[in-house]
């Protein structure tokens, strides 16, 4: 492992460094050695900091090594994907800030799986949604396509099962770190895919989860996905903020269409009227997607 890769991951795990302040400090030091040797003063100085950020990093920086942090996560059971590793999937450098670290726990190799899809949707689905699910996902996962969701309650974690069930591969998109299971409703769930499928974090496995953390993930979710199905979304949610992104990131996007009575089809139909495609069934999106 490259001394810079290390060093790249120890940075990132400050709580007071987002991704902006690392591609901010990368244009500066490019092989991020000038800011271990700084004062307080000169980080202040060089990356435009206020003198407590300043100070906080300072602190982190002299009060840790990027062995001891690498350490620390082995012994977690968390291994990490750098935007600089051939295990980093090429489709999600392609989009617009891409994360330059991700945390993972699981079988790695999932990540390898080309055929990724991301399966999203309400929290609080109607049991025609929750059908919905149970019919959709095991043909999907039958032809080796990895599920790929944000580990939300609702239509996500119901589709992350649905995967586990169909004996297919599943993999989590966390808005906090490996240490924060949210919802906690959700633990035995995280306990099976930590064995066997693949949950991943931009976050240092000790952020607890946070609003804006959410919107951050979803273009994680469509960036490592080769499409987006939606399945019950109400007309102002996060699905719809994944679907936008997807586009952005030219991806397709699928939609399940629904009762025009149901606030959780709102959303999948204004996708459809504004040009998602409409799935009735698994082989919808096969067809399309092969």
């Amino acid at each position: 492992m490259s001394e810079f890769r290390k060093r790249l991951i120890h940075i990132h795990s400050c709580s007071s460094v987002s991704r902006n302040m690392i591609r901010a400090i990368l244009n500066i030091d490019p092989q991020l050695l000038k800011i271990y040797d700084s004062s307080v003063a000169l980080l202040q100085t060089h990356f435009r900091l206020s003198t407590k950020k300043a100070q906080t990093i300072h602190t982190y920086l002299k009060g840790s090594s990027p062995d001891q942090y690498l350490n620390y996560l082995q012994a977690k059971n968390i291994f990490v994907y750098t935007i600089l590793d051939s295990e980093y999937p090429a489709i999600l450098k392609q989009i617009y800030d891409p994360p330059l670290v991700l945390y993972g726990m699981g079988a790695k190799d999932i990540i390898f799986s080309e055929k990724r899809l991301a399966v999203i949707g309400t929290r609080t689905p109607t049991s025609i949604g929750s059908k919905t699910v149970s019919a959709i996902i095991p043909p999907l996962s039958e032809q080796g396509w990895t599920i790929v969701s944000g580990f939300a309650r609702g239509i996500d974690s119901l589709a992350h099962w649905q995967a586990l069930h169909s004996t297919g591969k599943t993999i989590a998109v966390l808005g906090s770190g490996h240490s924060y299971i949210y919802p906690k409703e959700n633990f035995q769930l995280f306990s099976q895919m930590s064995k066997k499928q693949l949950i991943v974090s931009e976050y240092p496995p000790n952020t607890p989860p946070q609003k804006w953390h959410f919107p951050a993930r979803n273009r994680i979710i469509s960036g490592i996905s080769k499409a987006v199905l939606v399945i019950e979304a109400k007309e102002k949610s996060g699905s719809l903020i994944t679907a936008d992104q997807a586009l952005e990131q030219g991806r397709d996007v699928f939609a399940i269409p629904g009762s025009i009575f149901s606030p959780q089809s709102q959303g999948t139909n204004f996708l459809i009227q504004q040009g998602a495609k409409l799935v009735m069934n698994a082989n919808d999106i096969l067809q399309e997607l092969q």
